[in-house]
């Protein structure tokens, strides 16, 4: 069977986006997994792989249906478009309008059937915004790109996976725009992703938004019991095991020892920082609820290291090897 076309953004040119691509593009454990082909500037990712110290040659290609697969070999679909003297860690529109683009032709490609998966290196939210595009990140980016109206992100690092209702907006408005039926649709895409990747009987922790989950109204206004448990109760209705709410200062750590498949994080913080101090190397952001199949890396661009060959290249690695995994499924 042949190996599922990839398509890998570049992300944000000034930052580690390409120093991680050729690092995990390089990895022979890659080989008959899959077949990426690079979205993005190949004059940047020659540089890269300069800076990085990695023997690559990077090879311009007109389509993925030329990706070959081979380590030695980096495939470029080459967009262009950044200057030569563009500076590693600098904020640029420049770079924020490259990222797009590579987003919108991954997205493009993915739809048409011509990529089985998409897996995107970081983009920088302020340079995208800088190059007149408004999204809060890659999320809400290829929702609008793919035509649909409402995703998720799920985080997953080691045995510990995490979706989330809420992403990237501020605490107040978080709590203000979660209601029973963005929880229940938010625990049903969970639910239908981990069976869909092998998990036949998901055990799902729903977290609370109060300190102790309310503790019984004692604290907050009644959030647990008037925008949560009604969507709990209808999903239970259906069969899945959707427990809670339940406090998250607690919940992570009975995720971490196996006794639920999944946790569903309120608000932004509330999920990333768990899985973050578990690993940033092993950490990956899966899109949920689009009709093509996402995976990212789960940091930024790192503009402090970025152009000095320092990234490492584990969470790229490991984006990888996942949507090549969830490629090959139905």
């Amino acid at each position: 069977m042949t190996s599922p076309a990839i398509a890998v953004t570049m992300g944000d040119a000034a930052g580690v986006g390409p120093e991680v691509i050729v690092r995990a593009l390089a990895d022979p454990g890659l080989r008959g997994l899959a077949r990426p082909v690079v979205i993005g500037d190949a004059a940047r990712l020659t540089r890269a792989a300069e800076i990085c110290g990695i023997d690559v040659r990077v090879k311009p290609v007109a389509g993925p249906a030329e990706a070959s697969g081979d380590p030695e070999v980096l495939d470029v679909l080459d967009i262009g478009g950044i200057p030569p003297d563009l500076p590693f860690g600098q904020l640029s529109a420049v770079a924020g309008e490259g990222a797009y683009r590579y987003v919108a032709e991954a997205a493009e490609l993915a739809m048409a059937g011509q990529v089985q998966a998409i897996c995107t290196a970081p983009l920088n939210k302020a340079a995208l915004h800088a190059a007149g595009h408004r999204y809060p990140g890659h999320t809400e980016l290829l929702a609008e790109l793919c035509g649909v109206p409402e995703v998720s992100m799920m985080l997953s690092t080691g045995d510990v996976r995490v979706i989330h209702v809420t992403t990237h907006i501020g605490l107040v408005d978080a709590v203000e725009r979660i209601e029973p039926g963005l929880v229940e649709r938010t625990v049903r895409r969970g639910h239908r992703t981990l069976v869909d990747s092998g998990v036949p009987a998901p055990r799902i922790a729903v977290c609370g938004i109060n300190p102790h989950a309310g503790e019984n109204g004692l604290f907050g206004h009644g959030e647990e019991e008037t925008k949560i448990e009604p969507a709990l109760v209808a999903c239970r209705a259906d069969g899945i095991d959707a427990q809670g709410p339940l406090p998250a200062d607690t919940v992570f750590f009975r995720a971490g020892r196996g006794d639920f498949d999944l946790v569903v994080a309120m608000y932004h913080d509330q999920g990333h920082g768990p899985v973050k101090i578990l690993g940033l190397e092993a950490g990956v952001n899966i899109t949920v609820g689009l009709p093509v199949i996402r995976t990212s890396v789960d940091h930024g661009t790192a503009f402090d290291i970025a152009g000095t060959g320092q990234a490492e290249a584990g969470s790229m690695l490991e984006a990888l090897r996942q949507a090549a995994a969830l490629a090959g499924r139905p």
